[in-house]
């Protein structure tokens, strides 16, 4: 059964936005097959993971696409649920599940079920998971709070290539940082208790009162802070918490982004893909498939060519890649499933590592901070804390404390109330104000980050004998820490029970919890498929692709060589942009000869330079513009700039032999009203009321038809050299004043790129075709053809969609007001080595 074409109805809701943002395999399947449509194009990055990072190499890579070459077509295994992070939406109540195993949920019967609406466990492990969330945007719409960035020493030039790190430290983590928004000082987190506990954090670890806390001064300012501000605040400021949410819109007119996620991003992408396409599939350069989940990669040759999925199968093209952006346990599952045989196989789901964990929340009185007694709600505060354990052999561990306080009642326990959980309407504010009148405590949180040791020969991933319910075997995890991991974990807590202490200051505090969580609850795996530069010692190579795979690509967490403490968000977010830039590097804009402009180069910017008139359509498909016709006559003209003598260079490509179109040179304006022949003080509309005609009227045309046909409604026979490929149309042949010298060209193959140059110089026109004069034409009509320094509305040059489906591309002009004739004249064995040069 096919995808529904209109939005479904549930019993409560209308399905609007994921009919408007996702299609059904069908429909991509559909859109790429050349049986149904000679225009049809395949896939040529299929993404496979819909949830925190598929989405944003997807989005970076259509928004960056500036030739259009690529097709993108999105794989998520679950359904799409919500638009945007789901604390950015009322209270929904779906609540992250807690760690649990195959066997706890087949013991329960939930074996098979969803949790919490999406959640799902795909693997069996002696360590329990919460699992993944099986939905577009994954993971992260759930989490990705805290996003500090890696430092130097947590890239270990021994594990980290060394171009990946400068990539990552010269622009990547910066532009990551922006698009989550982390680079920006927490305007939402202020007031008394903040600075208080700022000031009294700073103090105290500048006095060495924190264990392993690493000085100030050695770190780098992670937010960007307001020109002028004191050195003193500035070194304060690297205690602010690298929050994932932008509450501050980047400027005027724009809505901030709130806590981020992966979902809005996807969501513009489709929905501009959407708008190029004009509703048409086939040309939508990106579509997003939910409820799709991969089996398997079938490959050959040592690369990947198919695709399996639940759905049906999905081709690969010869010049197609795909990129494993899953979980980082699943990512390593489907590789494992599917590569067998390559060398380095035994590598794949080794270096499994995830973070260690701790929380430590006390209660301190509001009195032990220097605050105004006159101050009576204090709100919420959010500070981060960077450290780092040297082990007894000299090598470091890293980790960092999220603290997070609120000022509460004698009663109050719960520090991230305010920080995450409460989404106060206007109705709302006055009770929560109320609730918070008489705050006499400050309840703190202090949760502890650290990292695990890499290769560790007792955590990976490998395959599990049981079959999934999609008849594929699922994964085993196993996740151990080692003796360097326990120690930075003790390190780690007593850095946090000294935090605690210089909050407290010099008076007692109450201790309300402190636990360490699970190894496998934080949500954080990675490494299975660390990236290296040498083959034999990594999985996939500096961007991201399996080495011993040449079409095949991964993305997220699963490429790191060491985790670090931080969040993997920002990092995975950053190679995730590196690797579509890396995918990009083949579609390049053409570059014109010297002194020769270009007026297109295959780029959206150049194109936009573009106007169109009349009722065809102009498109951008892999650096081309493509011309198709519609119920009339259509043109596309350059709207920035008129040209009196010049050359024109350009390649056209038909679809069939058959195709017709032409290029318009010294036309009117197509949007003014066209001057009557006979009086041409008067204007009146162009003929049948399209503006494309007033470039047949006022311009001339040189023509591409291989049939050379004529009009029939108006008496005119087919076969007239006049309209045939490289002659100037409806000018008759012969050696007088007025007519054309023409000679045929050799037959045109379809599917092939030709050349054309065009010269008008003064009152004469010469084509070449491939090389070969076709045609010269000296204009007597004083109506037409016009430079600008006759009629300052005339002089444009422009593409005509008529008949078939006709490419352009490498549009460049040479222009001259005042030249003679012979100061154009370029020899054909130049024109030839044009030709070559650009075929």
């Amino acid at each position: 059964m096919g995808t529904s074409t209109t939005s479904q109805r549930t019993d409560f809701t209308l399905d609007v936005l994921g009919r408007y943002v996702c299609n059904g395999l069908d429909e991509a399947l559909r859109s790429a097959d050349t049986t149904l449509r000679a225009d049809a194009r395949p896939f040529d990055v299929i993404v496979i993971g819909g949830g925190s990072f598929g989405p944003v190499l997807a989005q970076h890579l259509f928004s960056r696409d500036e030739t259009h070459r690529h097709r993108i077509l999105v794989l998520e295994g679950g359904p799409f649920v919500l638009p945007e992070h789901v604390q950015n939406l009322p209270m929904l109540g779906l609540n992250v599940p807690g760690k649990t195993s195959i066997a706890d949920l087949r013991a329960a019967g939930q074996d098979g079920r969803p949790r919490s609406e999406v959640w799902g466990l795909a693997w069996h492990s002696d360590t329990q998971f919460p699992g993944l969330a099986y939905c577009v945007g994954g993971r992260s719409l759930f989490f990705g709070g805290w996003s500090p960035q890696l430092l130097e020493a947590e890239m270990p030039a021994e594990q980290w290539p060394s171009g990946v790190v400068h990539d990552l430290n010269a622009r990547y983590f910066r532009e990551a940082a922006e698009q989550i928004g982390v680079n920006e000082t927490n305007d939402f987190i202020h007031g008394p208790l903040h600075d208080a506990l700022r000031r009294q954090l700073f103090e105290g670890i500048n006095a060495g009162r924190v264990t392993d806390a690493i000085p100030l001064a050695q770190l780098p300012l992670h937010l960007d802070v307001p020109p002028g501000t004191p050195a003193s605040i500035r070194e304060q400021m690297k205690l602010e918490a690298p929050l994932a949410v932008q509450s501050r819109a980047g400027r005027s007119g724009f809505f901030p982004f709130n806590k981020f996620s992966a979902v809005p991003l996807l969501m513009k992408a489709a929905r501009q893909a959407w708008f190029e396409s004009g509703n048409d599939d086939v040309k939508k350069r990106l579509m997003i498939v939910p409820n799709c989940h991969v089996r398997r990669l079938k490959t050959a040759g040592g690369r990947v060519t198919e695709v399996e999925t639940n759905l049906g199968n999905i081709p690969v093209s010869p010049r197609g890649v795909i990129v494993i952006a899953l979980g980082t346990i699943e990512s390593a599952r489907l590789a494992l499933l599917s590569f067998e045989g390559i060398p380095g196989y035994h590598l794949i789901g080794r270096n499994l590592m995830a973070h260690l964990r701790s929380n430590l929340t006390i209660r301190i009185p509001r009195s032990a901070l220097p605050l105004n007694p006159a101050i009576r709600e204090l709100q919420a505060s959010a500070l981060f804390v960077k450290g780092r354990h040297v082990h007894s052999d000299g090598t470091p561990g890293h980790f960092h404390l999220q603290i997070t306080a609120a000022g509460l009642g004698a009663s109050g326990k719960d520090s991230e109330a305010e920080l995450f959980k409460l989404v106060p309407d206007v109705d709302g504010l006055d009770t929560l104000r109320a609730a918070l009148a008489d705050d006499t405590h400050v309840v703190i949180t202090i949760r502890g980050i650290g990292e695990m040791e890499p290769h560790n020969p007792d955590s990976h991933v490998t395959v599990d004998p049981e079959p999934d319910e999609f008849g594929v075997r699922r994964a085993f995890v196993s996740i151990a820490p080692t003796e360097k991991d326990l120690a930075l974990w003790d390190a780690m807590d007593r850095a946090a029970g000294d935090v605690a202490k210089v909050l407290a200051g010099s008076l007692p505090f109450e201790v309300l919890s402190q636990i360490r969580d699970g190894l496998g609850t934080t949500h954080h795996e990675a490494g299975t498929l660390w990236m290296g530069d040498d083959p034999a010692t990594s999985v996939a190579d500096a961007d991201g692709r399996f080495h011993h795979v040449a079409n095949a690509y991964a993305a997220g967490p699963a490429l790191f060589p060491t985790i670090g403490s931080p969040n993997p968000m920002l990092t995975g977010v950053a190679l995730a942009r590196r690797t579509a830039d890396r995918l990009l590097s083949t579609a390049r804009p053409t570059r014109p000869e010297a002194g020769f402009e270009s007026l297109f180069d295959g780029t959206e910017s150049s194109f936009k330079m573009w106007q169109s008139a009349g009722q065809g359509t102009f498109a951008l498909v892999d650096g081309a513009i493509v011309a198709e016709p519609g119920g009339d006559l259509g043109l596309l003209y350059y709207a920035s700039q008129t040209f009196g003598d010049f050359v024109l260079r350009l390649q056209f490509r038909l679809d069939r032999t058959d195709d017709n179109s032409g290029i318009f040179v010294r036309f009117r304006d197509p949007h003014k009203p066209a001057p009557v022949r006979d009086d041409p003080s008067v204007s009146h509309p162009p003929p049948g009321d399209s503006p494309a005609w007033v470039a047949v009227h006022t311009g001339f045309e040189v023509q591409i038809d291989e049939l050379a046909r004529g009009d029939k409604s108006k008496g005119v026979p087919d076969g007239l050299e006049e309209h045939r490929t490289a002659a100037i149309y409806g000018i008759p042949l012969g050696q007088m004043e007025g007519t054309q010298v023409f000679r045929r060209s050799a037959a045109l193959e379809a599917d092939k790129w030709h050349d054309f140059e065009i010269k008008a110089v003064g009152d004469t026109y010469t084509v070449y075709l491939n090389g070969q004069r076709t045609t010269q034409f000296t204009n007597v009509d004083p109506f037409r053809g016009k430079p600008p320094e006759v009629d300052p509305h005339s002089g444009y040059v422009g593409l005509q969609a008529h008949t078939g489906r006709v490419a352009f591309r490498h549009i460049r002009i040479l222009a001259h007001r005042t030249v003679t004739l012979d100061a154009f004249v370029v020899e054909t064995s130049e024109v030839e080595a044009m030709a070559t040069a650009y075929a």
